[in-house]
């Protein structure tokens, strides 16, 4: 229980093997009230439908055992700003099935990567960003849907959209007006990119840059990752929580800073061991306690 006596919403990245509701059971099982999954294989153009029933079970057995919101992770092949003709349309339409299997499937976010703008300007890939989401949403009625798109921020890579807040913030608002938009902030991708979270006054000063360019409402998931790799290195390597460059202290910090009250905190700490996820999740439930 965070100091503002709310219960936190923790959970973790999880297989979906014998269909998407078996995922609810998993996280009930290692003691998660949240959870995100893909909606297909991530390396993969083509996807199957969501079949009805599947879709109805799990949301039943969410309301069974109280466990939200759910995030949806869109495939790694997505890139909405791609230099290359071909590879945006394919982006686009497999964003739009990202989107109509996310809806199909009851759940409140769909986190996207805004992708790599390499051969361009970064205007130039912003630009393609907003162009591309916009056209993969045409169309579809998001009314009274509690359902966000969340713009993820990146580990900072050359070329990489989102390696700075200020991009994340700037592709947020060109969609305001075609798509509910929010934002995904993971903690390895900040550490990396050279945003400090571990000194004290790094924290404080990282998370007033956070709420002075996305505002604190708006970020609706933190991907709660160690890193393997050192603070500014530019590497996305995940690590276990307390196991990395960020340690401990800053995941408590985070889930005890009550601007973060609203968010859902998911690991994509990696599977190396059976019990790794049950792990993670135990680390930052007990975090969230102290």
């Amino acid at each position: 229980m965070a100091k503002d006596g709310k219960a936190r919403r923790i959970g973790v990245h999880l297989g979906t093997t014998g269909g998407c509701w078996t995922a609810v059971d998993r996280a009930v099982e290692i003691g998660a009230n949240t959870f995100q999954i893909f909606s297909s294989s991530p390396r993969m153009w083509r996807a199957s439908a969501v079949k009805p029933a599947d879709a109805k079970k799990m949301r039943e057995l969410r309301t069974q055992f109280d466990v939200g919101p759910v995030a949806i992770h869109a495939s790694y092949l997505i890139n909405v700003c791609s230099q290359t003709e071909t590879v945006r349309v394919n982006s686009v339409a497999a964003f739009r099935g990202e989107v109509e299997r996310a809806l199909a499937l009851g759940a409140e976010f769909l986190v996207l990567h805004p992708g790599s703008w390499k051969g361009l300007t970064r205007e130039e890939g912003l630009r393609l960003a907003a162009q591309s989401i916009e056209s993969a949403v045409a169309g579809i009625d998001f009314a009274g849907k509690e359902f966000r798109i969340l713009i993820e921020n990146t580990a900072g890579a050359e070329f990489s959209l989102g390696g700075k807040l200020e991009q994340v913030a700037e592709l947020v608002e060109r969609l305001r007006p075609c798509a509910p938009v929010a934002v995904c902030l993971d903690t390895c991708h900040i550490h990396v990119a050279g945003y400090d979270i571990v000194s004290d006054a790094g924290y404080i000063d990282t998370m007033q840059q956070v709420g002075a360019t996305l505002g604190f409402d708006t970020v609706r998931v933190w991907h709660c990752n160690d890193a393997k790799a050192a603070f500014g290195s530019k590497l996305d390597r995940h690590q276990h929580i307390g196991e990395g460059t960020i340690g401990t202290a800053p995941f408590r910090r985070l889930l005890h800073d009550p601007r973060f009250a609203h968010c859902a905190f998911i690991a994509e700490t990696p599977v190396d061991a059976p019990g790794d996820e049950a792990r993670n999740v135990a680390t930052l439930r007990e975090l969230a306690a102290e």
